[in-house]
């Protein structure tokens, strides 16, 4: 399980990004060790602080074999940072690690905290038909992560799991939640590691 490119960008201008029209969606691939503040990757920015700025948002990841799966589907390659993730990996089921899980990449240790959900930035940015509800319906969301120990990582470093809780759901089956699966939510609530943003989209999910 590798960490295959370490990937920041920062805030810029853009017509197309929604109501905020600024966006650091555009991550790039860096060189070096990278450190990893509490709140997220030197270097790296997120515009839209009001849904990204939380510290369960710090990190995202997203896993090249997903990556692989989609350029099949789009018929076009995909650059490592092309789905605005910070974390491009390869060995580790990324949609299917638990909320609450806990991955050591170089010095740092992050926790598995909920599943990317698509918005009008990365449709916009992806430029692909109906690119929200496709990818919703693949269930290839990736992991938002939050700084458990600061530190630094780099490309090429193991990624170790190093603790998966055992009552808790994949990032896959609450991205599921997330659109509404009441039974998936209602075990999620039960986890008691799940973060506070779960009761606010549990209020909405289960009425």
């Amino acid at each position: 399980m590798l960490l295959l490119s370490v990937n920041v960008g920062t805030s810029v201008d853009a017509e197309w990004a929604g109501k905020l029209k600024r966006t650091a969606i555009d991550k790039q691939p860096t060189t070096g060790r990278v450190t990893v503040h509490p709140n997220g990757l030197a270097g790296d920015e997120r515009a839209d602080k009001a849904n990204h700025g939380s510290p369960d948002h710090a990190v995202y990841a997203y896993a090249r074999e997903d990556y692989d799966w989609w350029e099949a589907e789009l018929g076009r390659e995909l650059r490592s940072g092309q789905f605005g993730e910070n974390l491009t990996t390869q060995g580790i089921d990324v949609n299917g690690a638990m909320l609450g899980e806990r991955w050591r990449i170089g010095t740092t240790v992050l926790e598995v905290s909920g599943p990317r959900v698509p918005c009008v930035v990365f449709r916009n940015w992806m430029d692909e038909p109906g690119w929200v509800k496709r990818f919703t319906v693949a269930e290839r969301p990736g992991a938002y992560l939050s700084v458990v120990e600061p530190g630094e990582l780099g490309a090429g470093d193991e990624i170790e799991i190093v603790s998966r809780p055992g009552d808790s759901v994949t990032v896959a089956e609450s991205f599921r939640a997330y659109h509404g699966d009441v039974e998936l939510m209602r075990r999620l609530l039960a986890f008691p590691g799940h973060g506070p943003r779960w009761d606010e989209i549990a209020a909405r999910v289960l009425g």
